[in-house]
């Protein structure tokens, strides 16, 4: 009974520390930010003031992106957090600073402040084309889509429990914001996001246009020759569809997959097919799935003003007890429940096997990942919005996408080759490496930072930093 209970014996809890440093992965992901160029970058766009009292903003909002990064929900937590930081990054940005900071940051200041992301990012690309294994392509069912960029769209929710501006009623019964965002499946960065009120529309032809457009702006042009841009259902309009089309030239290839609702007219086509067109659908690895098919449907399907050359491809499985109150007649009819793909492939060059309805249908089922990427990026900031202004809210939302994006370069850059560090989510950056507690030191004029050696992550935390300092800097 004593071992389990007299582990306390002789101990004292004290708060007389001194020289200790916790979340001492601040100094990576500020480190990263100065190494690939943001904060230099941003001091070119935000303002300027020569008053002894004046805090510099560049240095001010990239404090606060570390925050985020660490965790910080809200401006008083990013001062707190920042006061402990004092001897590292020097004095702390208050609470207020920091507000009058997102609040003067209007619409115009923020599309200089993507035009910033873009030369960053278009820097930090080239340094992850230079990295052993180059730049991360992705594979699905076994293809590997070498020189392909995948862009994924989608919607999400973010609930508020006041009254904000902005907030309204949403689709799902809930009471916030609905923004519309889009992630690089490549690298899980979020590329652009668009703060909505609650009440906007899923598919708003609009939104997603603008969205598109952001997104596809801070795609380095060295890399825009081959793009694909994956949507849900959300994604079948008309207008999207037909600018997707337009962006296709003679130097850049844009291919696209959506989710399409079915119509009377869908099922009278599916109705014609005969059995032996159905094949057995593939899993992401490439292995057969058994109990699920799929099958072209175009042709059969000849509704007017879509786009010319789109394909349809329909998909059917046995549906589960909790689908069975959601089936049409004519799903209850034939006892499978089916979900059409809209896609422009006809083939992705020099990849063999890309036209086959198994593919496709894979590679459109891939873009579920999207889901991991608004969770995360929730992890990140975005779970709730801090202020009732909007402009406010905007700009938090902006810097909480900074945030993600250090995040990912962090990992992209640095982590590679750590097969538990690579992909991991941000309670685990934040476990293993950000809230790491070190000692900070002086000798002979200068500090060390030193992590306690027993820690099982101390070493790739010191081989962070060491690869973060040899990155080429912006010239």
């Amino acid at each position: 009974m004593s071992e389990r209970t007299g582990w306390d014996r002789g101990l004292s809890v004290t708060a007389d520390g001194k020289g200790l440093v916790g979340h001492a992965g601040a100094v990576l992901l500020r480190k990263l930010a100065d190494r690939v160029g943001l904060t230099d970058a941003l001091a070119g766009v935000l303002p300027s003031g020569t008053a002894s009292s004046w805090r510099d903003r560049a240095t001010a909002l990239v404090g606060l992106v570390v925050a985020i990064a660490l965790g910080a929900t809200n401006l008083l937590e990013a001062e707190q957090l920042q006061l402990h930081h004092g001897p590292l990054f020097g004095p702390a940005v208050s609470d207020s600073t920091l507000h009058r900071l997102l609040s003067t940051t209007d619409e115009t200041r923020r599309a200089q402040i993507a035009k910033v992301r873009q030369r960053v990012r278009r820097h930090v690309w080239t340094l992850l084309h230079l990295r052993p294994g180059g730049f991360p392509y992705l594979t699905v069912a076994g293809r590997h889509l070498k020189g392909w960029i995948v862009l994924d769209m989608d919607a999400t929710i973010i609930t508020a429990a006041s009254r904000k501006q902005g907030a309204a009623g949403t689709f799902k019964g809930t009471f916030g914001f609905h923004p519309l965002a889009a992630w690089l499946a490549n690298t899980d960065e979020c590329l652009a996001m668009e703060l909505r009120e609650g009440n906007a529309g899923a598919n708003t032809v609009a939104d997603h246009l603008r969205v598109l457009d952001a997104a596809l702006a801070q795609i380095p042009r060295s890399s825009q020759a081959k793009i694909l841009v994956r949507v849900d259902g959300a994604g079948a309009t008309h207008g999207l569809l037909k600018r997707l089309q337009a962006l296709n030239t003679t130097r850049r290839t844009v291919r696209y997959t959506v989710g399409w609702t079915i119509t009377p007219e869908d099922e009278r086509a599916i109705a014609r097919l005969p059995e032996a067109a159905w094949e057995t659908s593939l899993r992401q690895d490439g292995e057969v799935q058994e109990g699920y098919f799929v099958a072209e449907l175009t042709g059969l399907n000849t509704r007017e003003g879509w786009p010319k050359g789109m394909r349809l491809i329909v998909r059917r499985v046995k549906p589960s007890r909790r689908h069975l109150g959601k089936l049409t007649a004519f799903e209850q009819k034939t006892g499978w429940r089916y979900s059409i793909t809209a896609t422009n492939i006809r083939h992705m060059a020099h990849i063999a096997g890309t036209h086959q309805v198994q593919f496709l249908d894979v590679l459109h089922r891939d873009h579920a990942e999207v889901e991991d990427r608004v969770r995360t990026n929730k992890a990140m900031g975005l779970a709730n919005l801090p202020s009732k202004s909007w402009e406010t809210n905007a700009s938090w939302m902006l810097t909480a996408n900074l945030a993600a994006d250090l995040d990912a370069w962090l990992r992209l850059l640095t982590l590679h080759d750590q097969a538990d560090l690579a992909d991991a989510e941000p309670d685990t950056m934040r476990f293993r490496l950000y809230h790491l507690p070190a000692r900070l030191a002086h000798h002979a004029r200068r500090r060390h930072l030193r992590i306690e050696r027993t820690w099982p992550w101390a070493q790739t935390f010191t081989t962070s930093w060491k690869r973060i300092t040899q990155l080429s800097a912006v010239t």
